[in-house]
């Protein structure tokens, strides 16, 4: 079974991380914490929040508005304010929008690009699931392929002292020493490195997963794999994935968004000739020292007036304006739609064309390591009957070591790959859930 795999469904169930000496943090647990530690996750959320906000701004204008305040103001001669209204002592006034086709589809469009938001909280989501379960398979990967690489500097520390009892003994030449030296080194710099890559990884995750630095974070390394292998060769199953990929790609649903937005401006625009319809109302206490009874027949202190305000737009030289430069844009996000379902459609081909040809990668790998241990298996039964030397053992066994070495970056490629794939067709969410 192979050891690099991806838990998901049957893994065990999701506890709290505890202290260094628990269990081995599982990949779902690990997904789990990076989500909620996320801040591009609280960011792209916040903003989806504010789009929300926006559209109820919109909308509030065809809900009931009412206004009230007070005060005093002199007058002299004809009791007015500026702006046309009595003073008044103390004023209620309602606003209620009936009829605007143009407000209310910029609410509509408000409303379509607010889903564009929720999108992007969708995709910011998959992203911190891809690069935690990235960063969980290759620490896993690395822990073991570290394992391998100090067997192979036991391995090569034999052989080493076996070169130089035999060139001792005049039985190779000094050449084989440093040839055998070379070896060793080579290893050396893959441990190094990968023990950089390996602490890397370890701080990476404690970012993503919020874990103290000083709490170790030790993966598991035997779960059993979240899929064997996405079946991408026949032409029904590319064709299942690119329907699946149009469905759920978020970038072409935002772009859809967008069309449908500007589609409610051009529409919105086009009926901005109509007249608009509020239904309004006041009452106001008028007082007696601005001089009302001087220029009215007669003064009544308080006033109601309710009714319906109809506006009529005779001539809007910027209506047609608007028409215009609204169907431009809807022409272009129309465009737009067309080229994104192009570049979805072309992408999950090359991605699954990618997985084939990193599955078979990792099946010859596979075959090789199964070759190498086969081999070694008759090295040992050889040097049990003293028909093989320890250094030709101990080969088989450095070669077995690096067959198991490529192996495992093969079988991460792969997985890597099919996480990749899981995300363009929208299955994700689904597989971590």
């Amino acid at each position: 079974m192979r050891w690099l795999v991806i838990a998901i469904g049957v893994l065990c169930a999701t506890v709290p991380v505890q202290s260094q000496d628990s269990a081995p943090l599982t990949l779902r647990q690990a997904v789990t914490l990076a989500l909620q530690n996320s801040r591009d996750v609280k960011l792209a959320q916040v903003q989806y929040n504010v789009a929300l906000g926006e559209v109820g701004i919109d909308r509030a204008a065809f809900l009931p508005n009412l206004y009230t305040g007070a005060g005093l103001a002199y007058t002299h001669g004809f009791p007015s304010l500026p702006g046309g209204q009595p003073p008044s002592i103390f004023q209620l006034d309602y606003r209620q929008t009936l009829f605007n086709p143009l407000l209310k589809n910029q609410q509509h469009a408000a409303e379509e690009r607010a889903k564009n938001f929720k999108l992007e909280l969708d995709r910011t989501r998959d992203n911190i699931r891809i690069q935690t379960a990235l960063a969980y398979l290759e620490l896993a990967k690395v822990g073991h392929s570290l394992d391998l690489l100090r067997n192979e500097q036991l391995s090569g520390e034999r052989i080493l002292q076996v070169v130089r009892q035999r060139i001792a003994a005049n039985q190779e030449l000094p050449i084989e020493a440093t040839r055998t030296q070379l070896k060793m080194a080579r290893i050396n710099q893959r441990v190094i490195k990968l023990e950089d890559r390996e602490q890397a990884l370890e701080m990476q995750l404690h970012d993503l997963t919020g874990i103290a630095d000083s709490q170790s974070i030790p993966v598991a390394s035997d779960e059993q794999s979240f899929t064997d292998s996405l079946a991408t060769g026949t032409a029904a199953v590319q064709a299942q994935m690119l329907d699946l990929a149009l469905k759920s790609d978020s970038g072409l649903a935002q772009a859809e968004n967008e069309r449908v937005a500007r589609e409610r401006l051009f529409h919105g625009a086009k009926l901005s000739y109509l007249p608009t319809v509020d239904l309004v109302g006041q009452y106001a206490i008028l007082s007696k020292f601005n001089n009302y009874a001087e220029f009215y027949k007669t003064f009544e202190r308080h006033n109601l007036n309710v009714g319906i305000q109809v506006t009529i737009p005779l001539f809007a030289a910027k209506t047609a304006a608007n028409v215009t430069l609204a169907k431009s844009q809807l022409d272009e996000a129309e465009l737009n739609v067309g080229t994104k379902r192009q570049q979805v459609r072309a992408d999950v081909r090359q991605k699954a064309y990618h997985l084939r040809e990193l599955d078979a990668d990792r099946e010859v790998a596979r075959l090789d390591l199964q070759l190498a241990q086969e081999n070694l298996q008759l090295e040992q039964a050889k040097y049990g009957q003293s028909r093989a030397t320890l250094q030709e053992l101990e080969q088989a066994h450095l070669d077995e070591s690096d067959k198991w070495v490529a192996f495992l970056d093969a079988d991460f490629a792969c997985e890597q790959a099919q996480l990749n794939l899981l995300q363009a067709t929208g299955q994700l969410a689904q597989v971590f859930q």
